[in-house]
């Protein structure tokens, strides 16, 4: 049984950052900014154009294509107090494409901003959507944990919930950014191969890709890939216990075809992961198929790799095999993509299955995205971000790069 990360102090892995190190906004063109290349314990730097020559030819590139939805809705009450409702997950159809089709009613989880303020009744926003006036309103059902259930109604049904939150939401930048949203942001705060909607927050280390980079990926022969992990808000939670024990990680929806599943196998389950979420998904792929590989009846929800599961589980089924079993599984039900979800922690401890390389951006100190990059640099996190901060790198959602193999 490997080591069990539990017990890691989260002020191990403080840094200092300073605030004029945040950087607030994008470079004006993606791709210009700087990558920081760390092979085998090695520092260099580049800029993200270059990230091609770092790739061997004939490897497996996987994005996640999710898009950031305009999650936060702004109520005025009769007595002036503005209430902010933000989107985290939906409940009623808990499906995503489901809920966004909607045209009366969505149930949603959501967190409340000014909650002392929205004492009892709904709150009501009168609009115009698609040329249509529409109210809208908002009740206050159950309190789980820190968010609660919102049911949201309107009373036109050529309105969807998508449409009324791309007129009437607003984007959700990062909360350490300390700014508002601006209309930038709508385009800057996406990837360019954006698809699936679902996200509170981007999944930023896919930013500074361009089609000219992605051009240049295909044409060194290297495939591309999509697969989709919807970001949630705990992305940013911040890890308030002294020990990792303490803290509960978000729950993540994830979706993948059973075609990457297949390119996957091909590729001897071997892939470059861009981004954190990317990387939680392959990972959590790995103990979703050790899952059907003790118990091929597994129900979906079965399939859902808790917190701690890597470390407690022993994995001896080797990751190709794992794959074959989730192929196995959707043959069987007639399935084109597997629809599951994942809580899983990477910290040190954590032995990596098919992650072989990652494009990422810098982290939050103590945050749980820096403790899943301290695992695949075998501890040698500091050396990366001492080299980052010597060297002018720009950090977190808006900031530079890098490219990271063990």
């Amino acid at each position: 049984m490997k080591e069990n990360p539990k017990h890691i102090r989260i002020s191990e892995y403080n840094y200092p950052l300073p605030d004029e190190r945040i950087a607030k906004f994008p470079l004006p063109v993606r791709d210009q900014s700087k990558l920081l290349i760390y092979r085998h314990g090695e520092v260099s730097e580049d800029v993200f154009t270059s990230l091609p020559e770092y790739l061997p030819a004939g490897s497996l590139m996987i994005f996640n294509n999710t898009k950031v939805i305009q999650a936060r809705l702004h109520f005025r009450k009769e007595t002036g107090a503005l209430i902010e409702v933000f989107c985290l997950e939906p409940i009623q159809p808990n499906d995503y494409v489901l809920n966004f089709q909607q045209t009366e009613h969505a149930a949603w989880l959501c967190m409340v901003g000014n909650l002392k303020k929205w004492k009892d009744g709904p709150l009501c926003r009168e609009m115009t959507v698609k040329g249509f006036p529409i109210t809208l309103t908002a009740t206050r059902g159950e309190c789980r944990g820190t968010s609660h259930w919102i049911d949201f109604r309107w009373d036109n049904p050529e309105v969807t919930f998508a449409d009324i939150l791309e007129v009437f939401g607003e984007l959700p930048i990062p909360p350490y950014l300390n700014r508002d949203t601006e209309e930038s942001d709508k385009e800057t705060y996406q990837t360019v191969y954006s698809k699936i909607k679902g996200s509170v927050a981007a999944p930023t280390a896919g930013l500074h890709f361009t089609p000219r980079v992605l051009d240049a990926l295909t044409e060194k022969g290297i495939d591309l890939e999509e697969l989709t992990l919807h970001v949630g808000a705990g992305t940013f939670k911040p890890v308030k216990s002294e020990e990792i024990e303490g803290h509960e990680m978000h729950t993540e929806y994830i979706s993948v075809s059973r075609s990457i599943i297949k390119k996957l196998i091909d590729h001897d389950a071997c892939a470059t992961a861009v981004g954190t979420t990317s990387v939680r998904t392959l990972e959590s792929l790995y103990h979703i198929g050790v899952t059907l590989a003790n118990n091929p009846e597994a129900t979906e929800e079965q399939l859902h790799v808790k917190q701690w599961q890597p470390y407690e589980t022993e994995c001896d089924v080797r990751p190709v095999v794992a794959l074959q079993k989730i192929l196995g599984y959707l043959d069987r039900h007639g399935m084109e993509a597997l629809h599951t979800s994942t809580q899983i922690i990477i910290a040190p401890g954590y032995d990596y299955k098919i992650v072989k390389a990652m494009v990422t951006n810098f982290h939050q100190p103590q945050s749980t995205l820096l403790l899943l990059v301290s695992a695949f640099v075998k501890g040698n996190w500091h050396t990366i971000y001492d080299y980052a901060l010597g060297h002018d790198f720009r950090f977190l959602s808006y900031g530079d790069s890098s490219l990271l193999i063990p």
